[in-house]
Formats: C-alpha cells, structure tokens, sequence
C-alpha cells in the first residue's frame, strides 16, 4: 500500500495518555518516553531509549550505499516487527567514510552513466523481502545547501532526474515499498518536486535549538513557528506530511513547550500522518560556532 491514511494509521495507536502510562509500568523514565499526543511517533533510535515504549510505530534508520552491511536491514526488520512498527528508511548516496567521499559531480556523473545502478539494487533487492512495512527517504533535504550532502544544491531537473532514475530502479526490485520525497522545507523546496508519480509523502525537518533562536530571532520559537510554514509547502502537492526529522534542545520549560506540542493532533494540519525523532547528536555542525547538538532526549534539557 502506498498511500497511509491518517485514520488508519490512528486505529492502531495506543493514545498518548494510555502510551505514556505504559512506559510508566514498563519502567521507562518519563524523560525518554513519546510526548504526549496523538500524531503517529517514530524514532531514530541507535542507543536504544525507546526500546520498550509502545507509544513509537515507526523506526528510523539511516543506510549509506556505498561501504554498507546490508544484513543490517535484517536485523532492523526483526527489531521493528517484534515491536510492532513500520521501517523509515533513509538510504543516503554515499559512503560514511569521509575521506572515501566522491564529490557532487561525480554522484551526479555516477548515477546518470549507471555506475550506482548496483548499489541502488542491492539495497533495494533487499528493502523488498522485509517483512515490515517500508519507506524509503532517499537523497533527503536536498533544497539544503550548507555543505553537509553532496546531493544538495544541484540544479533542479538534474536532482529530479536522478532522484526519478534510483526511484525506478527500487521500485523495480520493490514494487511495493512507499517512498518518501523529503527536502528540509524552506521555501524554494517546490523547485525539486519530482512529480505525483515517485512521491507518496513528503517529509521535512524540524529542529529547535533554543541558543539559536535566542541569538537569530530573539525569542524562544515554537515548533509551530518552524513547522507551520513548512507545512503549507509541504501539503500543497496534495501528498500526506511527516516530520522526518524532528529535534530539539534547551531549558526545560523549552523542551517542556516542544513535548506538549508536537504529537498534538491539529485542524491546522490535517495532512500531517506522523512525526520522527531524531534520538542522537547532530552529526554536521551548526553554522556560526553553535556547535553540534545533542537531540537525545536524555540530554536535551540544558542547565
């Protein structure tokens, strides 16, 4: 099925009183239990705090194709069946290793001329004899030109070309994978739309950090604030929206502030199908000396 329809996504949820309270029984700490609410929640997860909380459907995991151990998309599917939960699957276009990285033009060169055409069929070769539902993200906020993927920034019809061309691939091997167009959300993100046809949700970011709306804005901004306008671009091709990656860190009435809102079931968006948590420290660092945050929610309260 490649469609998720929020209501049918709903009836399998726990509410988010019920979820918590679970946790509570289960010996969760509170601190690293959902947040309270009724949107679908998903979580990228490596050292584990959401193990056992019933409240989380989606699992999150980020795969290079280049240098990958693909059993580990295995052990993944075992890990989210036995808890009950859909796959997210952020396949990046490169290797891990930094000082192995090609360059923009050579990806670009790469997948046009069909020297990638096995990575992409290896992983999706995979992707298609996993037992729980997948979704793949690939070659996600690529309207996010600070550097950090050799993907970003590239002219318009040669990123929708190359996204079209690895998406036929998959789906060739794993036809009945859901795919997830996902750009970081800003305006200007509509210029690399790939068309109805390779999108079947879109996804965007969202991260407070609260030292940086201090120093940039002045003031402690919502998730509303940041969300809201990336919704409205995102929910107008007609596509259902999930926040992909979501985080956030500062004092505790922040955090506190973020908690109560982001799983809130709003009129407001009625697109939105889920939210996922970015359990672990930024791996790019911030611009202008801010550093690389800690989005873990055992730290992300700041003294």
């Amino acid at each position: 099925m490649r469609f998720v329809e929020k209501k049918l996504i709903k009836t399998a949820l726990m509410s988010g009183v019920a979820a918590v309270a679970m946790a509570g029984l289960m010996g969760i700490p509170a601190a690293l239990a959902a947040p309270v609410g009724d949107v679908p929640f998903g979580v990228y997860d490596p050292d584990g705090d959401f193990d056992s909380d019933g409240a989380v459907t989606i699992e999150h995991l980020f795969l290079p194709w280049e240098d990958v151990y693909l059993p580990s998309l295995n052990t993944a599917d075992a890990y989210a069946k036995e808890r009950g939960r859909a796959l997210l699957v952020t396949l990046e276009p490169w290797t891990w290793s930094r000082s192995e990285r090609n360059t923009a033009q050579f990806l670009r060169n790469g997948i046009f001329s069909g020297e990638y055409d096995a990575n992409m069929h290896a992983v999706c070769q995979v992707l298609a004899t996993l037992e729980s539902p997948v979704t793949l993200r690939f070659m996600h906020e690529m309207d996010d030109d600070n550097g950090q993927f050799i993907w970003a920034g590239w002219d318009h019809d040669d990123y929708i070309a190359a996204y079209q061309r690895m998406i036929d691939l998959c789906r060739a091997d794993a036809p009945n994978i859901t795919v997830m167009w996902s750009p970081l959300g800003d305006e200007g993100m509509q210029d690399y739309y790939p068309g109805d046809d390779y999108t079947d949700l879109v996804g965007v970011s969202v991260f407070g950090l609260q030292a940086w709306d201090q120093a940039k804005h002045d003031h402690d901004r919502t998730f509303d604030e940041i969300f809201a306008p990336r919704y409205e671009l995102a929910a107008s091709f007609g596509k259902p929206v999930v926040v992909a990656e979501l985080g956030y860190v500062g004092k505790a009435p922040y955090v506190q502030n973020w908690d109560d809102t982001v799983r809130v079931d709003k009129v407001e968006y009625p697109s939105l199908v889920g939210v996922v948590y970015f359990n672990y420290p930024e791996v790019y660092p911030w611009p202008e000396g801010f550093g690389m945050p800690d989005w873990r929610v055992k730290n992300q309260i700041l003294d």
